[in-house]
């Protein structure tokens, strides 16, 4: 049993990686903006809810003393994203090794992520480009992570293609290159991250998971 900080716990994948990471015995942490608005996560035994900013590497050292791994699921819609995903990318750095928190793993995009044939999932012929900036955003915040010289095992996971918003947990998953019509539950997505927290097998990459 270990000690695991979840920031963004409030939204889908979020919870499902609190509730996995209770499943399996850990007590975790759950920051999110307002903790008012998250009664049910805070009433849930083993789970501490807490309010943070994950752009405050000084509030992210605070808020992960003493845990042992820490996932980043946060996301703000009304930030730009070129700014928001490089600013958590450098927070969690920075704050989780003051914390002496090693592994960090977060919840990516498969637009940034690269297809079979090479080349990014966005960039692929008919892929939708209204949330361009978004896609971008996310892929500046992997950048990040990728440039740093820091000790911290990071790992950034993400559907393969989009999330089976009414998926269930089938208990199965499989790693898999960006393609546009895989899904993965919001379960099955949390398994694959406590795993790669429990027992890590990837490291300093980004990685697609679908059903499987």
């Amino acid at each position: 049993m270990g000690q695991v900080i979840v920031f963004g716990a409030g939204g889908r994948a979020g919870r499902a990686a609190v509730a996995e990471a209770r499943g399996r015995g850990h007590q975790v942490t759950a920051v999110v903006r307002d903790p008012a608005k998250y009664a049910e996560l805070a009433a849930v035994d083993g789970v501490r809810v807490v309010a943070g900013d994950v752009t405050d590497a000084d509030g992210v050292a605070r808020l992960a003393e003493g845990h042992d791994a820490a996932i980043g699921a946060a996301f703000d819609m009304a930030t730009q994203p070129d700014v928001f995903f490089p600013g958590v990318a450098r927070a969690l750095l920075d704050g989780l090794a003051r914390a002496g928190v090693s592994r960090l793993v977060g919840v990516g995009l498969a637009s940034a992520l690269e297809t079979a044939a090479g080349g990014l999932l966005m960039d692929t012929p008919g892929y939708p480009q209204e949330y361009r900036a978004f896609y971008l955003g996310h892929a500046a915040g992997t950048d990040v992570l990728r440039a740093a010289t820091t000790e911290c095992d990071w790992l950034v996971l993400s559907p393969a293609g989009d999330f089976d918003h009414e998926g269930a947990r089938t208990g199965g998953y499989r790693t898999a290159a960006a393609e546009a019509a895989s899904r993965i539950s919001y379960a099955d997505f949390a398994i694959a991250l406590l795993d790669e927290i429990d027992e890590p097998r990837h490291h300093r990459v980004h990685l697609g998971v679908e059903t499987g």
